[in-house]
Formats: structure tokens, sequence, C-alpha cells
């Protein structure tokens, strides 16, 4: 018996896993070490969540789209067990949004975060799922994913002088 077999090791194991579980949702949604999704985006009327600042890639809408589209290409993967191709380009995931469009794309933000949870606390984070990747990497890529985006978003709402939200922010 190896050092790695003993009872100690496994409880070590269950335990780290248990802490990435209870990690992952905050990942997501912040609220600890960085503003919230829902703070970040609460407040913005669809104007503002649309206009593209000059010099700027993208707007706040523009860029939570793509939020959606890789978040829901991760859940398609979790939720049928199966790997699926990555887009032939970065531009396909990619979408341009009208004021009109702002408050879908608000809801299916949540709906997908909503359906993250589950895979959170999922018993076989270590399992394979797509191509090299486990169930707990994959949700930590995307996590990741998801807090880059939002800071990008930060970056767009300074820019229009819409920061921070009516609830506050990390201006300090």
């Amino acid at each position: 018996m190896t050092a790695a077999d003993t009872p100690t090791a496994d409880l070590r194991a269950q335990a780290s896993t248990l802490a990435f579980a209870r990690l992952l949702p905050k990942l997501f949604r912040g609220g600890q070490a960085f503003l919230s999704v829902e703070e970040i985006i609460s407040d913005l009327t669809p104007e503002q969540a649309t206009q593209q600042p000059e010099r700027l890639p993208h707007s706040v809408a523009a860029l939570l789209a793509h939020v959606n589209w890789w978040n829901r290409w991760m859940l398609d993967i979790l939720e049928s067990g199966q790997s699926m191709p990555y887009p032939e380009h970065a531009a396909d995931t990619w979408r341009e949004v009208t004021p009109d469009e702002w408050p879908a794309v608000k809801t299916e933000f949540y709906d997908l975060l909503s359906r993250v949870d589950a895979h959170a606390a999922r018993p076989d984070l270590s399992s394979p799922v797509n191509h090299d990747e486990t169930v707990g990497e994959l949700l930590a890529d995307f996590a990741l994913h998801t807090a880059h985006h939002f800071g990008q978003m930060i970056s767009v709402r300074q820019s229009l002088g819409a920061w921070p939200p009516a609830g506050g922010g990390d201006t300090w």
C-alpha cells in the first residue's frame, strides 16, 4: 500500500473535492474576490448595455452574449456526456445585441448560470468529459472565462461613465 492509498489520503482527496465544489458556484458568480455578476449588469439600461465604446471591441451585451454561447456549449457537454467540437472560428461565438434583445440575453445568462450549480456539486468532478478535460476542469475553465469577460464589462461600463453600479462597486 502506498501513501496515496491510505485512508488519510482518501479523506484529504474527498475534502479537496468538496472544497472545490463549494468554490465553483462562487467563481461563476463572484461576490467575494470580485463584484458579483448580478451587480455588474443589474442596472444597465438596454441602450447602455448595447453601446460599444470608442476604441473598445465589444459592448456589455455582446460580451454577455459571448459568455452565454460558451456556457451553453459547456452545459451541453456536461448534460449530454458527449464531447463537442470547438467552433471553427472564434467569431462564431460573438454576435451583436440590440437594445430590444438585452433583457432576453440577461435572462438567458441567469438561466444558464442556474444550471451550473447542479454540475458544481457532482461527485464525479475528476471524471473525463470533453477531450482531455475533466468535469471539474471544464467548470473551472468556464468560471474563469466568465470572470474574464465580466472584468471587461466593468471596463466598458467605466468608459461609458456608467460605473459604479447603483449598488456600489469596488472603487476604493
